[in-house]
C-alpha cells in the first residue's frame, strides 16, 4: 500500500455479542460534503465549530462511520473493539453548548479512542482484548477517562490492543487479541502495527479519530507510534493516574496521548495531570506537571541543546543508520551539540524488570478484578488462567505462559521482588539515565525508536529488529517519539527521552524537529 507525504506539515472479530456496539447505522445525520482531511488537527476542528462549518454531531458521525468502514470493513484494520453507543447523544448535548456559545475545554468535541484496557463509564466493556472479559463493564470512569470528558472529549470507543498489553505469552504477534483479532498496519495491511497500543496508533494514523490514548509498560506507546507514523508521548510514571486501567506494572505503567502532531499530543497531555489519591505515583515528592504543555512548543527548541545520540540500537542496521544520519544533520543545523552514547544502563536491568513485571502483574490484576465486585467476569489471575486455557481461540496461536509464570510468584513482600525492584531502579536511574546525562551534561537523549513494520506472523510471532524504549520505560522516565522518515514507504520514528519530569524540554526538541522536517506521512486509504 502506497503512502503520501504531507508536504505542509477480525480476523475482524466483531463478535456477535459486540455487534450492537461495533456497528453504527449510516443515517444521513452528517452532510455528504463533510469529509475531514486525514491530517485534521484539534485547532482545525475547533475553528470549524466556531465558524459554524460543522457541528459536533456531524464530526462525531463522520468518525463513527469511518471507524466502522475501515476497522470492520474495507481494509479491515481491526483497530477498534467497540464503538460507544452513547457518542451521538454526547455530541448532541455539546451542540446545545455550541448554540449557547459555551464551547469549553481544550478537547471540546474532539473524538478520542481509548485503548481497551482503560475503564470508561460508557456502555462498553473493558476487556484488555481477552475473551474472558467480553462482558466486563466497569461501573465508573477511570480518572484518565474522567479528565478527558471534563476537557470536552468525546470517547468514540475502545481500541484493539495486544491482549493483556502483550504480557501473556512467551512469544506473540503485536496487535493480536483473542477478542479483537489482529490489528493491521494502515501503510501495508500485511505488516504489523506493533503493540500493545496498536489499535490506538492505527486509529490516529488512519484518521479514525483525532487523538487516542495508549498505555506503555515498555514500548507500547512508542513502538506503535513508530510503526504507524504518529506522535506518541510516554510520560514520566506518575504524571497520569493509572487507577481504572488494567495493569501490568505499578512501577512502569503509564497512559499517554497519541496524535498526528506534537501540538495535539501536548494539548491532550495537559488535561491528564490531576492528582489521584488512589495512585501514589501521582502524589510522590518532586512531581512536576503542567496543565498546558503547549507553552513549551518552541520552533527553535533545539538551539543550544546538548543532546546524547544513543548508538547501540542500530549498530549494523545500515539502512536505518542512513535515516538517522539525516536526523542528526538536522539537529546540528539547528544548533545542537550531539554527543555519542554507547550504552545507557547495564543489561541486568532488563532481567530485574521482567521479575518485577511478573510480581506486579499478579498483584495488579488481582486488585483490578477485585475492584469489579462480586459479579466480575474474572475473579482473579487463577480464574483467568482457567478460562483462557479452556478457550480454543485464545490458545490457537499463543501459550499464555506469562500468566502461569506470574501466578507462581509470591506477593509484593517477597525478598525476590524487593531486591529486583531496587536493582532495577538503581541500574536504570542512578547508574543509568541520570548518570549518563549528568556525566555528559546532556539536556536529552535521541535514538531511532524502532525498525520499520515487519510482516505479521501468527506462527512465529514478532520480528523486532531493534528498539530503544527500555531505558526510559524501565526507569519510569519520559519518552516522546515522532516521525523521522521512511524506508520503502514505511514510517520510522525518532525517540527523545531524558530524566524524570523533563517533558517540557523533550517537547521543545520534538516540536522543532517536527516543524523543520515535516516527516508525517498519511496512509492511502479510502
Amino acid at each position: 500500500m502506497k503512502v503520501t507525504a504531507i508536504p505542509t506539515m477480525a480476523l475482524s472479530l466483531c463478535l456477535f455479542f459486540l455487534i450492537s456496539s461495533c456497528k453504527t447505522d449510516k443515517t444521513e445525520d452528517a452532510p455528504k460534503s463533510l469529509n475531514l482531511p486525514v491530517e485534521v488537527t484539534i485547532q482545525d476542528i475547533h475553528e470549524g465549530y466556531q465558524s459554524g462549518k460543522f457541528t459536533v454531531s456531524e464530526v462525531t458521525k463522520f468518525y463513527l462511520d469511518r471507524a466502522d468502514d475501515l476497522s470492520f470493513n474495507g481494509p479491515e484494520l481491526n483497530a477498534v473493539i467497540s464503538l460507544n453507543p452513547k457518542a451521538m447523544d454526547i455530541a448532541a448535548a455539546m451542540d446545545e453548548q455550541l448554540e449557547n456559545n459555551a464551547m469549553k475545554g481544550p478537547l471540546f468535541g474532539i473524538p478520542v479512542f481509548l485503548k481497551d484496557n482503560i475503564n470508561s463509564a460508557d456502555p462498553m466493556p473493558t476487556t484488555a482484548g481477552a475473551r474472558a472479559m467480553k462482558d466486563s463493564y466497569p461501573k465508573e470512569d477511570s480518572p484518565l477517562a474522567a479528565q478527558l470528558r471534563e476537557a470536552g472529549a468525546i470517547i468514540l470507543g475502545k481500541a484493539n490492543l495486544s491482549e493483556w498489553a502483550n504480557f501473556h505469552s512467551r512469544f506473540s504477534s503485536s496487535g493480536w487479541s483473542g477478542l479483537g483479532g489482529q490489528t493491521k498496519n494502515p501503510y501495508d495491511t500485511t505488516r504489523n502495527p506493533c503493540g500493545s497500543s496498536s489499535g490506538s496508533a492505527v486509529a490516529v494514523a488512519a484518521n479514525l479519530s483525532v487523538v487516542a490514548i495508549g498505555t506503555e509498560t515498555n514500548g507500547s506507546i512508542v513502538c506503535p507510534s513508530n510503526n504507524n507514523g504518529i506522535v506518541g508521548i510516554k510520560p514520566t510514571v506518575g504524571l497520569i493516574s493509572r487507577s481504572g486501567i488494567i495493569p501490568i506494572s505499578f512501577s512502569q505503567d503509564t497512559g499517554g496521548p497519541m496524535a498526528r502532531t506534537v501540538r495535539d499530543a501536548a494539548i491532550t497531555l495537559g488535561v491528564l495531570t490531576q492528582v489521584d489519591s488512589a495512585d501514589s505515583k501521582t502524589t510522590q515528592p518532586g512531581r512536576k506537571i503542567y496543565d498546558d504543555y503547549t507553552q513549551f512548543l518552541n520552533p527553535d527548541g533545539i538551539q543550544g541543546k546538548r543532546i546524547g545520540y544513543y548508538t547501540a540500537p542500530i549498530d549494523g542496521y545500515v539502512r536505518m543508520q542512513e535515516v538517522m544520519e539525516k536526523a542528526k544533520t538536522y539537529f546540528e543545523s539547528r544548533g545542537a551539540e550531539l554527543v555519542p552514547v554507547d550504552e545507557i544502563m547495564p543489561s541486568e536491568a532488563r532481567r530485574h524488570s521482567f521479575q518485577v513485571l511478573l510480581y506486579e502483574f499478579k498483584d495488579g490484576l488481582n486488585e483490578y478484578f477485585a475492584s469489579l465486585g462480586e459479579d466480575a467476569a474474572v475473579k482473579n489471575l487463577e480464574d483467568l488462567i482457567r478460562q483462557t486455557q479452556a478457550d480454543s481461540i485464545e490458545m490457537q496461536y499463543f501459550d499464555h505462559d506469562l500468566l502461569n509464570q506470574a501466578q507462581e510468584k509470591g506477593d509484593l513482600d517477597s525478598k525476590e521482588y524487593k531486591e529486583a525492584l531496587a536493582s532495577m531502579q538503581r541500574l536504570s536511574r542512578e547508574e543509568g539515565i541520570d548518570k549518563v546525562m549528568d556525566e555528559l551534561k546532556l539536556d536529552a537523549i535521541i535514538a531511532p525508536t524502532g525498525s520499520p513494520a515487519w510482516k505479521t506472523d501468527l506462527t512465529n510471532g514478532d520480528n523486532f529488529q531493534f528498539s530503544s524504549s527500555s531505558p526510559a520505560a524501565i526507569s519510569g522516565y519520559p519518552n516522546i517519539t515522532l516521525p523521522m522518515g521512511q524506508l520503502d514507504g514505511l514510517p520510522v520514528g525518532i525517540s527523545i527521552f531524558g530524566k524524570a519530569w523533563t517533558e517540557p524540554v523533550l517537547l521543545q526538541i520534538a516540536y522543532d524537529f517536527e516543524q523543520g522536517t515535516k516527516h508525517r506521512m498519511s496512509p492511502e486509504l479510502p
